[in-house]
């Protein structure tokens, strides 16, 4: 994945929708031998594979989807219907991994549909500002007939088994968004020789060259964190939901900086389209078309905001288990005392050595050399980050899950440390084999640790002292249109006018509005 997101991202998608959420990795990890054997084969002769879970108001949430599977009278089948949006190889697909809710139990199973079958229809293809090349579709299912022995897993297991497989799934982003970084650097690394600006290459512009050193550093980090979660995955034996959230985001955040500087240092060559240079005679750098395809990157897989959620709640879920009593609104007086002999126990345990390891500290990791410092600088900042986290749950309570930005920070924090630790770790692994390119990799390493212990101590600043709340205050004033008389001198182009809006959005709404209370009471 890596080498084909150094030249194609369509390609890229496609093959990830295929092999890492389609049909052939959840069968391989939950499917029963008679349907690995009645499908696996066909997959690897060719036929391509899709995964159906989103839908029009059912995104990042996969658990308020409403595509229902009904068991048929004769309990051979399960009768499917509902529509399902942005199906990656939706219009080439033969096989199709589709979500649906069993209407009477509410259980989520897991489908292997063929686009063959009647009542499949294919309704539209998808177009979007890059991966020109997509293949997405719009697919409706009306009474279509699954046989029972297509569920992949157990029945009602459905969820499960999306989550286990976007797990693996994610990886792929990671790893093509580091083949992209080293293609952005290569190319950078052409032009800055070529390129002459007041007598000499635009390189050896201070301005430039720090530019190049930071994406070279960056680079490495990218493709160290690809590397030791692909390791992981390949291992087993190992949860790595936030490796893997970990991962995605942070190397997809990073490929789109990246690419960004390198269309704004090649300039008008940059946002010029690989086409137009070819037919003038130029290098076609496909810089302006790496952009519009990366970006989806930030949003495929989970976007960037579900993704600091997902690891915002498990770096609070431990807490929650052992004080929740102290910050459930719903807990009784009775019920705080009845918890505090527990949570006195705990935290006793806890809290201090998040203080007192600290005195071992500077004697630690003596063997790793040069790679010391930035080892004992991760540990250090991994204890200080506990001790913020629960001085958060302290200080907002029940609140605390509404303080998304305080959270979203201390995510970026433990990203960084994450991003830290794969890179010194590979970097010994180099030292440790003799490698040629060991002591050029600990260069790197060092550039880019540097960097990030001054992102991570700006964000333990930001932490506390912030403009969060007057941020909240005027978001609050936008939405209740408060400062609509700003956006005067626009052109009205019907945004807030429902009598030409179209009607498959006005459709849509209503729908939201009317599952906006069962979707209340289920979180």
């Amino acid at each position: 994945m890596e080498m084909v997101g150094s030249m194609d991202g369509n390609i890229c998608a496609l093959l990830s929708a295929h092999q890492s959420i389609g049909v052939p990795q959840p069968l391989k990890l939950f499917g029963s031998p008679e349907l690995k054997k009645k499908y696996l084969p066909r997959c690897a002769a060719g036929a391509i594979s899709a995964f159906a879970l989103t839908e029009p108001h059912a995104g990042s949430d996969p658990a308020s989807l409403s595509t229902t599977a009904e068991p048929s009278e004769d309990g051979k089948h399960f009768i499917l219907n509902g529509e399902k949006l942005w199906c990656t190889n939706g219009t080439l697909a033969e096989l199709l991994v589709v979500m649906a809710r069993n209407p009477k139990t509410k259980k989520i199973s897991a489908f292997i549909v063929e686009t063959a079958w009647e009542g499949v229809t294919i309704q539209h293809r998808c177009r979007f500002m890059g991966l020109k090349a997509l293949a997405n579709a719009v697919i409706t299912f009306n009474n279509v007939k699954v046989p029972r022995d297509n569920i992949i897993g157990d029945e009602g297991k459905g969820l499960k088994i999306a989550l286990v497989t976007l797990n693996t799934g994610r990886l792929t982003l990671p790893a093509a968004s580091a083949g992209g970084a080293k293609r952005s650097l290569e190319i950078l690394r052409h032009w800055c020789n070529e390129r002459n600006q007041w007598g000499v290459p635009v390189g050896k512009h201070e301005a430039i060259g720090h530019q190049l050193a930071d994406m070279a550093a960056t680079t490495w980090a990218m493709d160290s964190v690809s590397d030791l979660c692909s390791q992981m995955a390949d291992r087993g034996g190992y949860d790595i939901r936030l490796e893997a959230a970990a991962a995605k985001e942070w190397n997809t955040v990073r490929g789109w900086e990246l690419i960004d500087r390198t269309l704004q240092i090649r300039g008008g060559r940059g946002y010029e389209t690989e086409k137009s240079l070819k037919e003038r005679g130029e290098f076609p750098a496909p810089v302006e078309r790496v952009m519009r395809d990366c970006r989806i990157n930030l949003i495929f897989e989970g976007s960037s905001e579900i993704m600091h959620l997902f690891m915002a709640r498990e770096a609070v879920d431990k807490h929650l288990q052992v004080a929740g009593a102290m910050i459930n609104p719903k807990s009784t007086i009775a019920d705080k005392m009845k918890a505090m002999p527990g949570i006195l126990g705990y935290y006793s345990k806890w809290y201090p050595p998040l203080w007192l390891k600290g005195l071992t500290a500077p004697f630690a990791f003596a063997d790793w050399g040069r790679l010391a410092p930035q080892l004992r600088f991760i540990e250090r900042s991994c204890r200080r980050l506990a001790r913020n986290t629960f001085h958060g749950m302290a200080i907002y309570q029940a609140k605390m899950e509404r303080k998304q930005a305080f959270l979203f920070r201390a995510v970026d924090i433990v990203m960084e440390l994450f991003a830290m630790a794969a890179t010194v770790s590979r970097t010994r692994a180099l030292l440790d084999a003799k490698d040629a390119d060991a002591q050029k990799a600990v260069e790197l390493t060092e550039l880019f640790c540097a960097n990030s212990r001054m992102k991570i101590e700006r964000l333990f600043e930001d932490l506390w002292t912030n403009n969060d709340a007057i941020k909240n205050k005027v978001a609050g004033q936008v939405l209740k249109y408060e400062h609509k008389w700003m956006e005067e001198g626009i052109i009205d182009i019907g945004v807030t006018n429902d009598a030409i809006r179209p009607k498959a959005i006005m459709d849509l709404r209503k729908k939201e509005a009317a599952e906006e209370p069962r979707l209340a009471a289920a979180s």
